[in-house]
């Protein structure tokens, strides 16, 4: 047999001493392509290789790194059915690659996830092994060690005898420490090396993540907590579950699922915690140490490649026992994974728009049930989707209905903006705090305490245009106004990335200093705070700032060192974090998302104003939020207020099911872009005259999308609205595949879309 990792040719063609056909198989082997499925190459009936294995194979004029699917001969060397390339024409696999097998239900969650999305199984795979230098291990470190005795002739210096007396203090070092320990150039060591007086060794490498210890105690739980733990640790080795960890802001949801995680772990199985926004991880992260005495592999966009690339393997090698991370997290090839938690499950950044679309929370339950494990969906505002499945008896539900410790839930006041409305600035500038927001804030600093202000719009103003003609700064990629950053001082497109700084010159109409910012942003919110507020101590918190945990955890730091009075700051701080002094949360605009022209703006709209209301008053301090509105008797709103969240749910869900929308329906979404208007119009045409007709389907389209022009792309947009018995995959399959797409346009599938931008 030859031995793992070792090439018998790597340039596709037979190996030296060839062995006869009976003694070949044939692979069907996955590339990380978006191609349409597997290849088939030869390979020595001796190389043992199955599917799962790694392997390197010669593709066109180059060599790529792929996973054997399938074995297309049976141990006789017959060719299967399937089988039907001449194996004449077939190359020959160049060798194994020294990493641990794709685990079989990676490799059916491979297939699952491409089949539902449309997308190529290559292209899916790709998300699986996403750092090809982990398929390598990673190079032994080298250290230095004393030989005994010294050898003969050995002339000693100063400086060798400092060496000589380091190395005989401890074990084997890298030549470079033992260097610093003995005050010498890293050259004196090499040349004891030569000499023979040193040996170089290898040292093994330390394990790349310390083990969790699941039996530390839990914190206190109250009743309600106990109760949903026990329930989650049952779960645990008792095959597929899906169960909705329902509980209010501040009810201790994580501390429960933890539990969860540590009846894994006890079981020598791995865990997975799923995040939807990296800035999270600050506070988890303490309490995850807290719990189990070490910290989890992270796995996210964040992490240096050198830490990917250990994290990936320990992963695949069953070594990171307990992974937290973004949505990609999903995809990594564990060999034991015994649970999986989507925290924060009604999250949009779940979504995954580009590439391969899909949405994490719904795809954690199908790994989850491919894997014979359970899930927990972990929120204190679910989604319609997930409350409908549990209505259904689809999933389990344990609700934590109090917050922890005793705290009380905040109390919500909505401010009518067309009674109260703000005054200007001392500046003369106009402002957007209203008099009563204006007096609870001024109250809550001079208490000692702090405060939010919420806006979920980044930037200075959402628009600017000139005074004298009313021209408006447009991206020239996209059909999108630039956003002022007036700290950074330039123009941002939020779509591509454009940027360029304000011309000092209406290019419309030449007109001098006649730009003027309409509407706020949260840098505009900053400059109005400091000049009412002139004391207190602000900061700023968005995307622009938080650009990684390590800001997000300095961020949480400052507020509980309360460093801080007020915090000012988009969705990011909306929800995860627990500010113990924060007692007042300000919301600037309650109806921004309200008018969003998609099924799900009102259930959006409400989840995150509700998650945002739920940073107030989470400890001793009682909390209030304040609602700033010009339409305070909106559904959303009056619920907030009221809290009245079964009514608002009640609504919400009878007003889908009035419009046949999802989730008592199915959707997909077709988009389709290209460079020339006139070419993804004709695309646009040709699938219009092929649409499927059949009872239960409706497509909609084509029309402009609402961001018609992205990153120089004009795109066009199908919406297909299917019964949930008909087979949409497979309807869409059969209709895509009629029309012939150009090489210059793109066409992708949504299924389930979540944005219809």
């Amino acid at each position: 047999m030859v031995p793992e990792g070792e090439s018998w040719q790597g340039d596709g063609a037979p190996p030296d001493a060839a062995p006869a056909e009976a003694e070949a198989v044939r692979l069907a082997v996955l590339l990380p392509l978006p191609l349409a499925g597997s290849y088939s190459y030869l390979a020595p009936a001796a190389a043992g290789l199955g599917p799962g294995d790694l392997v390197l194979v010669p593709f066109g004029r180059r060599e790529l790194w792929g996973v054997v699917w399938d074995r297309e001969t049976g141990p006789d060397g017959a060719p299967s059915a399937e089988a039907a390339l001449d194996t004449a024409r077939l190359k020959w696999v160049g060798r194994r690659l020294p990493a641990p097998p794709l685990p079989e239900v990676s490799r059916r969650f491979v297939d699952w996830v491409a089949a539902y999305t449309l997308a190529a199984p290559g292209a899916v795979l790709r998300m699986v092994v996403s750092v090809s230098s982990a398929l390598e291990p990673p190079k032994p470190q080298q250290a230095v060690r004393l030989v005994e005795p010294a050898p003969e002739g050995l002339r000693p210096t100063a400086q060798r005898r400092a060496v000589l007396e380091a190395a005989s203090e401890g074990p084997a070092r890298p030549a470079a420490e033992l260097a610093r320990a003995a005050g010498v150039t890293p050259e004196v060591v090499r040349k004891l090396v030569a000499l023979g007086a040193l040996e170089t060794v290898e040292l093994p490498a330390p394990p790349p993540f310390a083990l969790p210890d699941w039996s530390r105690p839990a914190v206190d739980f109250s009743a309600a907590q106990a109760a949903a733990a026990e329930v989650l640790r049952g779960k645990v080795g008792a095959g597929f579950s899906a169960t909705l960890l329902d509980g209010v802001t501040g009810s201790g949801k994580t501390e429960v699922y933890l539990e969860a995680v540590a009846a894994a772990l006890a079981r020598g199985e791995q865990a997975l915690v799923l995040l939807p926004e990296i800035a999270l991880s600050a506070q988890w992260l303490e309490r995850f140490e807290r719990r189990f005495g070490v910290a989890p592999a992270e796995w996210h966009s964040d992490l240096a490649p050198p830490q990917r690339r250990r994290t990936w393997r320990a992963v695949a090698e069953g070594e990171a026992r307990v992974v937290v991370g973004a949505r990609s997290a999903l995809f990594l090839p564990y060999p034991a994974l015994g649970v999986i938690v989507v925290d924060e499950e009604h999250d949009g950044a779940f979504k995954q728009e580009e590439g391969v679309i899909y949405h994490a929370r719904d795809m954690a339950v199908v790994r989850a049930s491919l894997g014979a494990i359970p899930v927990v969906l972990a929120s204190a505002t679910p989604s319609l989707e997930t409350l409908v499945n549990v209505q259904a008896g689809k999933y389990a539900e344990v609700r934590l209905p109090d917050r922890h410790g005793g705290a009380l839930l905040p109390e919500i006041t909505a401010i009518d903006l067309r009674v109260e409305k703000p005054e200007r600035l001392p500046d003369g500038n106009p402002g957007w705090l209203a008099p009563p927001l204006r007096e609870a804030l001024a109250g809550t600093l001079a208490a000692g305490e702090q405060a939010l202000l919420f806006l979920n719009r980044r930037g200075y103003a959402p628009l600017t245009l000139c005074d004298a003609c009313g021209h408006r700064l447009q991206c020239p990629h996209c059909t999108a106004w630039l956003v002022e950053h007036r700290f950074r001082g330039r123009l941002f497109c939020h779509h591509c990335g454009y940027a360029r700084p304000l011309p000092p010159a209406c290019p419309a109409c030449g007109a001098e200093d006649s730009w003027r910012a309409c509407g706020p942003g949260v840098e505009r919110l900053l400059d109005e705070a400091r000049l009412l507020f002139p004391e207190a101590r602000v900061a700023l918190a968005s995307s622009d700032t938080l650009t990684g945990p390590r800001a997000a955890a300095e961020l949480v730091e400052r507020l509980r060192d309360r460093e801080i009075d007020l915090l000012i700051g988009t969705q990011i701080v909306a929800k995860g974090h627990h500010f113990p002094h924060l007692t007042c949360v300000g919301v600037v605009d309650a109806d921004l998302g309200l008018a969003g022209g998609d099924l799900r703006a009102l259930e959006r709209t409400w989840q995150l104003l509700q998650q945002v209301a739920g940073r107030a008053g989470r400890d001793a301090l009682p909390g209030r939020v304040f609602l700033q509105s010009h339409d305070p008797d909106h559904p959303v709103i009056h619920a907030l207020v009221a809290g009245d969240r079964e009514g608002f749910l009640a609504y919400e869900t009878e007003e889908r099911r009035r419009g046949n929308n999802p989730p008592f329906t199915r959707l997909a979404a077709i988009i389709l872009s290209d460079p020339d208007p006139r070419r993804v119009d004709g695309l646009a045409r040709a699938l219009a005259r092929r649409a499927p007709r059949r009872d239960g389907l409706e497509v909609l389209g084509p029309t402009e999308a609402p961001l018609a022009v992205i990153r120089g792309r004009h795109r066009r947009r199908f919406l297909v609205r299917a019964r949930r018995d008909l087979p949409l995959q497979r309807l869409l399959r059969d209709w895509l595949a009629e029309v012939k797409v150009p090489s210059s346009a793109r066409l992708a599938v949504d299924i389930d879309p979540y944005s219809f931008f």
